[in-house]
């Protein structure tokens, strides 16, 4: 590892990834469009949901790196740049935090109690992402309870701060859009498969094997349009427009290193593109 590879990688705009606010953005739209299609519109509050949820991702990317400072810490004097902006990273993602739950907590003062849980668990959730004890990242844990926090939890939490309740089918339309935030996590640890298994950090492709965690990539792509047009073939056709920003990322996994770093981003652009169809068809379909 240089120095020069660690400033790229730990640098403020590099660590704050601005391109996965795809994520939070959309979960939070997937909300706000259940609760449109019921006839609750807020503009405010639905405005206030998207900038929590962006500021709860935001935050999460800044810390992530934080359990890398053991690792450049073995680098010595060279990467004490990069420890310095690792660790300011870490205090700006904190500060991301503190922001959101400002907003959660107006937003808890609008509808209730019942959210507070919701925003608790969340938070949690963001915070033992890669810290200590917890990193349930580095346990291989990573895939799994992202598609709770950042799809289930993230969607009905945001349909909450509109409705003031949780209703089922906000509940079952959160599960194609959940799989599919899985399905970009993956993607990044495909990606990083060979570093990941190099510097023994043990995601869920490294502890189930490259060829397994392909199999488990083309399962989650199948398990969004299938749960989609199950739950509603009439309302969710338009989902197979979508079909064929897939063949590019499913060909990549046979792909070498290099050519394999295509894959999230690509990954990204068809988690957007369904997500805009998918909220479309909630709206008004």
């Amino acid at each position: 590892m240089t120095a020069a590879m660690d400033l790229r990688k730990y640098h403020f705009w590099r660590a704050l990834r601005p391109f996965s606010f795809t994520v939070s953005l959309f979960a939070c739209l997937t909300g706000i469009a259940v609760a449109s299609s019921e006839g609750i519109v807020e503009p405010l509050r639905a405005l206030l949901v998207v900038m929590a949820g962006v500021l709860l991702q935001a935050g999460v990317n800044l810390i992530n790196d934080y359990a890398d400072l053991p690792l450049l810490a073995e680098q010595g004097d060279i990467a004490h740049q990069a420890r310095e902006q690792v660790r300011r990273n870490f205090q700006a993602g904190l500060g991301c935090f503190v922001l959101a739950a400002l907003v959660a907590f107006y937003l808890i003062a609008q509808v209730g109690l019942p959210l507070l849980w919701v925003c608790i668990v969340g938070l949690a959730g963001a915070l033992c992402y890669t810290l200590e004890p917890v990193n349930y990242k580095a346990r291989g844990l990573g895939v799994v309870l992202v598609f709770w926090l950042m799809g289930v939890l993230m969607v009905c939490g945001s349909y909450m701060a509109l409705a003031g309740e949780l209703g089922q089918p906000v509940l079952l339309f959160a599960i194609p859009f959940s799989f599919l935030v899985s399905l970009l996590l993956l993607s990044n640890e495909l990606r990083d498969y060979e570093s990941d298994l190099c510097d023994g950090i043990g995601t869920l492709s490294v502890r189930l094997g490259y060829r397994w965690a392909c199999r488990l990539y083309q399962l989650l792509l199948l398990l969004a349009w299938l749960t989609a047009l199950v739950l509603d073939w009439q309302r969710f056709w338009p989902l197979l427009l979508v079909l064929p920003l897939v063949w590019t990322p499913l060909q990549l996994l046979d792909g070498a290193v290099a050519a394999r770093r295509r894959l999230t981003p690509l990954t990204g652009r068809l988690l957007t593109a369904f997500s805009m169809v998918y909220c479309c068809c909630l709206m008004w379909g």
